[in-house]
C-alpha cells in the first residue's frame, strides 16, 4: 500500500477556493446541531465521544479538502454494505446477485425483519438482510478467506491499509441476535447457503473495519472516478459494478430516509451507525463525513445536514436545473 500523505493533492491553506469554503460553511452549519444519540444497541459505539465532526471531500483528480476531525477513527458499520455490494456483482455478475438480493426501496428501517412477499429475497443490498446475503455471496466465493480478501480491496479503495476494531466486532458479534435471526430465515427461504453464521460473522468483520472521514472520501471517489483511485491511479473496482451500486445507493443509501434525501441532495450516498456517510457525484468527487449522533433513521444528524449544505453551495443535485454548480466543480478538479 502506498503512503498517502505524500501523494494526496492537498488543498493550499494560504488561500481557500470554492470547495473549500462551502466545506467550512457546511461544518459550521451542522456543528450547532447537537440533536441525536449514540448507536448503543451495539454497546462499544455507545462509548463513542459524541461531539466529533470531520468533513473530507476528495475530487476525481485526487485533491484534498478537509476540515474537523477528519483523522479520528471510527468503523465504518453499513457503509461497508456499498463496497461489499460491488464487490459481489463484479465477482459472480449482477444476474446471479439480483436472483438473492433485490434492488427496490424497502420503505422500512435498516434491521427489518422483512423480504419481499413475492421473491422472498431481501429487497435491497442496503438494509440488513440484503448486506448479509451479499456477504454470504463473498463467503461462497472466498472460502475462508472472505474477510481478508474483502478487506485488501477496501484498503485500496481508501489507499491505505486499513484494520478491523476488535472491539467493536466481538460487541456486535455478542449481542447480534436480530441480524442472526435475520440469516436463518435468509437460509429458511434460500437465499442464504449454509453455514449461515459464517456470512453473518463476516457481515459484522465487514461493518467493524476503522476507518476516518477522509478513508471515506477516498473510497467515494474511487467510486466517482469510476473505479479509479485518485490517489494511487489504481484500478479498484469495474465500472459496471460501479453504475449499478450507485443506483442501488441513490434509492436505497439512507434507509427509510432516502426518498426525502434525494429530493434534498440528489447525490447517491450511504450511511452507517458508527457515524459515517459517503456520497459519490459521479466523474467529479467523493464526500466522507463522521458525526455519531444518528437520528431516528439511524443517519448522522449533522452528516446530513453537513453534505446538504454541500449539495446546495455547489449545485451537486443530480437534477440541479442550471446545473453551474457541478459545472464549477468540474472545472476546479481539471
Amino acid at each position: 500500500m502506498v503512503d498517502v500523505a505524500s501523494n494526496i493533492n492537498l488543498s493550499p491553506t494560504h488561500s481557500k477556493d470554492a470547495i473549500q469554503m462551502a466545506l467550512d460553511l457546511a461544518y459550521k452549519q451542522a456543528l450547532s446541531h447537537t440533536e441525536g444519540h449514540l448507536a448503543d444497541y451495539i454497546p462499544e459505539l455507545a462509548l463513542m465521544n459524541p461531539d466529533r465532526l470531520g468533513l473530507a471531500v476528495m475530487t476525481a483528480k485526487g485533491r484534498l479538502y478537509t476540515v474537523g476531525d477528519v483523522n479520528e477513527p471510527f468503523t465504518i458499520q453499513s457503509i461497508s454494505k456499498a463496497f461489499s455490494y460491488c464487490l459481489a456483482l463484479e465477482l459472480v455478475g449482477a444476474e446471479k446477485v439480483r436472483a438473492r438480493v433485490g434492488v427496490e426501496p424497502s420503505g422500512d428501517a435498516f434491521n427489518a425483519i422483512e423480504f419481499d412477499p413475492v421473491t422472498r429475497c431481501p429487497f435491497n443490498p442496503m438494509v440488513n438482510a440484503g448486506a448479509i446475503t451479499v456477504a454470504g455471496i463473498l463467503r461462497d466465493v472466498y472460502q475462508q478467506d472472505a474477510f481478508e480478501k474483502v478487506l485488501e480491496r477496501f484498503s485500496k479503495a481508501a489507499s491505505r491499509q486499513l484494520e478491523l476494531d476488535e472491539s467493536v466486532y466481538l460487541s456486535e458479534k455478542a449481542t447480534g441476535h436480530r441480524n442472526r435471526a435475520i440469516s436463518h430465515l435468509l437460509c429458511a427461504s434460500g437465499v442464504l447457503a449454509e453455514p449461515v453464521d459464517e456470512a453473518v460473522d463476516l457481515y459484522f468483520r465487514l461493518c467493524s473495519i476503522r476507518v476516518t472521514a477522509t478513508d471515506l472520501a477516498i473510497m467515494a471517489a474511487t467510486f466517482a472516478n469510476m473505479g479509479e483511485n485518485p490517489v494511487t491511479g489504481e484500478e479498484v473496482f469495474e465500472l459496471k459494478a460501479i453504475r449499478d451500486t450507485l443506483a442501488v445507493m441513490y434509492s436505497c443509501g439512507m434507509y427509510d430516509f432516502s426518498g426525502s434525501w434525494i429530493c434534498d441532495t440528489g447525490i447517491p450516498a450511504k450511511s452507517g451507525v458508527g457515524g459515517g456517510v459517503i456520497g459519490v457525484v459521479n466523474r467529479q468527487l467523493g464526500i466522507g463525513s463522521f458525526a455519531p449522533r444518528l437520528d431516528e433513521k439511524g443517519n448522522s444528524v449533522q452528516g446530513v445536514i453537513a453534505i446538504k449544505s454541500l449539495s446546495d453551495e455547489l449545485g451537486l443535485h443530480t437534477f440541479e436545473c442550471s446545473n453551474t454548480g457541478s459545472s464549477f466543480v468540474e472545472q476546479l478538479i481539471r
